[in-house]
């Protein structure tokens, strides 16, 4: 007695001719195909994320520097202002947490608007330039910001670009981060959950292009 399998193909010279193309991609499935499957296999893909947020740390006002800054504060009301954080620390935690959310190339570094670090290959380690950040960091004092470029080659090529600014507006936030393209929903909350651990986030604001 032969045993029957409701899920299996029979073999065209079994079929009529309309069936030969159903059997072909039950047994030899195309590239085509294999995209769809993994398309409908529940991974979510977040698009174009612009992610900005504060750390829980102590924030200072600065002082306007002349009257015609102290008028336009007070009409305002977006002064500048200083966090209470240091900025190599928290670049390098920032950069771990990228790493986790597999970004594994490091493109650029820019210290206060000056661009110390830029690599235009697929061979900049990201790992590697966290254990050596302080080599780029070391002859410069950095006062209002750091950005970081980084790629992500996890099953997609995308792009993020992320600020940390020490000296801001007082209605921006301390960390903008954008991503140009996609990323899984699991990788970017690897990456925020690391962060809220390590750093502490608050005021989280999140836009989808």
């Amino acid at each position: 007695m032969t045993e029957r399998f409701d899920d299996f193909k029979q073999p065209p010279w079994v079929q009529s001719p309309s069936e030969v193309m159903d059997w072909i991609d039950a047994t030899h499935p195309s590239k085509k195909t294999k995209g769809k499957k993994h398309k409908s296999s529940g991974e979510k893909i977040l698009r174009n994320l612009h992610v900005r947020f504060d750390l829980n740390v102590e924030q200072k006002k600065i002082p306007p520097s002349n009257v015609f800054s102290k008028l336009i504060t007070n009409i305002t009301g977006n002064g500048l202002v200083e966090e209470g954080f240091d900025l190599v620390p928290t670049t390098e935690l920032v950069l771990r947490g990228l790493a986790k959310a597999k970004f594994k190339i490091l493109s650029k570094i820019v210290l206060d608007e000056k661009t110390v670090f830029q690599h235009s290959d697929d061979h900049s380690d990201l790992r590697k330039t966290i254990d050596d950040f302080s080599l780029f960091t070391h002859d410069t004092k950095i006062r209002k910001s750091v950005e970081v470029t980084a790629i992500l080659k996890e099953g997609m090529h995308s792009i993020v670009v992320v600020k940390i600014m020490k000296i801001h507006k007082k209605k921006d936030h301390a960390v903008d981060l954008q991503i140009k393209g996609g990323i899984k929903e699991e990788l970017y909350h690897t990456f925020k959950n690391y962060l809220t651990e390590k750093l502490g986030l608050k005021g989280l604001d999140i836009k989808q292009k």
